[in-house]
């Protein structure tokens, strides 16, 4: 599972490269899709008669998932000169997209976009299979300069890595394509062309037969990555040579929602060590950081996400400085928090949560499939074993080992936290031993009793359809929030996914993204122009509506006394600073957000007397906001300068590094 699962699935349905072959034409290419170790759907390429390339795209991911057909017709330099599309997306909904170049003009139709240009480029699809990407493949290496434009704009660029002899002898190589999103797309290519693997840490596609060479070629391709992001952090980070003074700033106090008496704070090595009053003597320091007109903050801490390393400078940019892992491959997820740790990338401090579910066709993306209690047990115990601070648990677990992995996990001092597995309500989650509820849907759904199958997209759609009537005045809420206060159970809302699924309009940006849309890579802009639920034919106001009940639910939970942690399940750091905005727009305090997203998380962490803070003592995760963050929530946007630790980041810099423009206003960082 990924931090923005569903963003980083459109981005796979978009950009992860597989391709056809060039042989002849009755000859059909089959590839295996893999998510997080478990086969989940196949591209098989043909040629048809008359030449066009005919490609057939599916998989299953927990219900969602593309199944497409396509048809791609390409000139002699391999460049597109129609595609046709036709099927569903991710979401399941309905995908009829064209690209034609013909008599000097290109003229495109997608569910995000149409358009039309004067000039000949390559047309990457929005909803294309991921053979789309290996005939930009083609077309780079035959071009001049490995360079192409490409429709609707951008353009993209080649690079081959390494070459490699296979078990059998078959050559292939690894190439990477530069100017599509945050970072290089890698990818494997036979000797003609075709491709052989494209392997992301969260979904890899093979040819069929070669999944045993899969881990080797990963290692590979995780090392070039690795050295990547190690020269980033090594640009970027600065890690000061003595104390740090941060001068003349604005200091909030987010356990009181005040602002300090003091206005400068002295950083040495990774902590606080003093606080200094206006017209105090300063001391001397390495590095000055004049934080005039500006608010100093405790980092923020985003309590859902699913890492991968791009996340990493993501969310250090945005100020996010604490994450909260919700589900992982265990392996590739150790690799990353060491590499945060050491520095050798750039990102955030992470807790961890291990992940189970049941199997089933809708089983979540882990090994950690479990049907007995000694299963369950064994899994427990490893993730405490190996240092994880919660465990996680998902739809399709028997509802009867919920108890029992309560039990085991609190026995090993591990919270417990999920989705409300089907056949279970949020209230018997509760009495069965949750510590926390994640997704603010599977509070709606506790009192739809009627909708038993929660592991399909009813989890949505049913929310979409009814939660306009929510009453906040019912019996049955007033009796739910006063079990959660029993119990001290703590809601994990992620309402900014829930906000975008419900309200995007087709061709605009989501409300998480619209006011960011714009410095965004290109392709990556334009994949955020499609995503949401498609309302039948006059709901789309009731679908809105349901939104802002959702904003309502969270509201009354806040001022009831309910512990709320600020998650994302999202695109890395922007999409917190999305959901902030909406718990102010639900009428909560700016200063009562910022405590949710700072010392309330470092609180149900545990942590609360180390981190969270801008106190004596405490670890030296900061923040410099222009603007007044306390007052106006959508100051949080504007992050100057971010401390993790003692070590410090320019978000400017970083933003730069992987493609993003930074704000226009963005402020100093310091000097030494």
């Amino acid at each position: 599972m990924r931090p923005c699962l569903f963003l980083r699935l459109l981005a796979l349905t978009m950009f992860t490269t597989v391709s056809a072959t060039d042989a002849a034409a009755d000859d059909t290419k089959r590839y295996e899709v893999i998510l997080v170790g478990n086969e989940v759907g196949e591209q098989t390429i043909s040629r048809t008669a008359d030449g066009a390339l005919d490609v057939v795209y599916s998989y299953n991911d927990r219900g969602r998932g593309p199944a497409t057909h396509t048809s791609f017709r390409l000139d002699d330099h391999g460049i597109p000169q129609a595609i046709s599309i036709a099927g569903v997306d991710y979401m399941k909904a309905e995908v009829q997209e064209s690209f034609e170049w013909q008599a000097g003009v290109s003229r495109w139709l997608s569910g995000a976009d149409s358009g039309s240009s004067g000039k000949k480029a390559f047309y990457l699809p929005l909803d294309g299979p991921p053979e789309s990407m290996a005939i930009l493949a083609r077309a780079l290496l035959a071009a001049e300069g490995h360079r192409l434009a490409l429709l609707p704009g951008g353009e993209a660029q080649i690079e081959e890595i390494e070459s490699l002899v296979m078990p059998g002898g078959r050559r292939i190589r690894q190439v990477e394509i530069h100017g599509l999103e945050f970072e290089a797309r890698p990818m494997w290519l036979n000797a003609d062309g075709s491709l052989y693997a494209s392997i992301d840490s969260w979904m890899t596609i093979v040819e069929k037969g070669e999944r045993a060479n899969v881990e080797t070629l990963r290692a590979r391709q995780d090392g070039y990555r690795a050295a990547r992001f190690s020269a980033m952090a090594k640009d970027i980070r600065v890690v000061p040579d003595g104390p740090v003074l941060i001068d003349n700033a604005r200091i909030l106090d987010v356990r009181t929602g005040g602002v300090r008496p003091e206005n400068a704070v002295l950083v040495e090595g990774e902590r606080i060590v003093a606080l200094l009053p206006p017209g105090a003597r300063r001391p001397e320091a390495a590095r000055i950081v004049d934080a005039a007109g500006r608010t100093l903050m405790p980092g923020l801490w985003d309590m859902h996400t699913h890492l991968d390393l791009i996340d990493g400078p993501l969310n250090i940019a945005a100020g996010v400085t604490t994450v909260r892992d919700l589900a992982n491959d265990h392996d590739q997820l150790m690799r990353i928090v060491q590499q945060f740790d050491e520095g050798t990338a750039i990102g955030p401090h992470v807790f961890r949560a291990g992940f189970i579910d049941g199997p089933g066709p809708f089983a979540g993306p882990t090994r950690a499939l479990v049907a007995t209690e000694a299963e369950a047990a064994r899994w427990v115990d490893f993730y405490a074993a190996n240092g994880y601070q919660q465990i996680k648990v998902y739809s399709s677990l028997d509802t009867s080992l919920v108890p029992f992995i309560a039990e085991r996990a609190h026995g090993h001092g591990l919270r417990l936290s999920g989705h409300i597995p089907a056949g279970m309500w949020a209230e018997d989650a509760v009495r069965a031993g949750f510590d926390e509820i994640q997704h603010i849907n599977m509070v709606f759904l506790n009192f739809y009793k009627d909708v038993t199958e929660t592991r399909n997209r009813d989890r949505f759609i049913k929310v979409a359809e009814r939660g306009a009537d929510f009453d906040l005045e019912s019996d049955q809420f007033r009796d739910f929030i006063a079990l959660l206060k029993e119990h001290g159970t703590v809601v994990d809302p992620t309402v900014a996914i829930f906000f975008d699924l419900f309200t995007q309009v087709p061709g605009e940006p989501a409300a998480s993204i619209a006011a960011i849309n714009d410095r965004l890579p290109a392709l990556v802009a334009r994949g955020m122009l499609k995503g949401g639920l498609v309302p039948p034919s006059g709901e789309a106001a009731r679908y809105a509506q349901s939104a802002k009940r959702m904003l309502d639910v969270i509201r009354a939970l806040h001022d009831a006394g309910i512990p709320l942690v600020a998650g994302t399940d999202a695109l890395a750091g922007f999409a917190l600073h999305a959901e902030l905005e909406l718990y102010a727009r639900a009428g909560i305090p700016a200063s009562d957000v910022l405590k949710i997203a700072t010392i309330g998380a470092a609180r149900v962490a545990g942590v609360d007397g180390e981190v969270g803070a801008v106190e004596l003592g405490m670890r030296a995760d900061l923040i410099l906001v222009q603007g007044q963050p306390d007052r106006d929530i959508a100051a949080i946007r504007q992050v100057d300068c971010v401390m993790k630790a003692g070590v410090m980041h320019d978000p400017a810099a970083i933003y730069r590094a992987i493609g993003v423009r930074p704000r226009d206003s963005a402020g100093n960082c310091g000097k030494s």
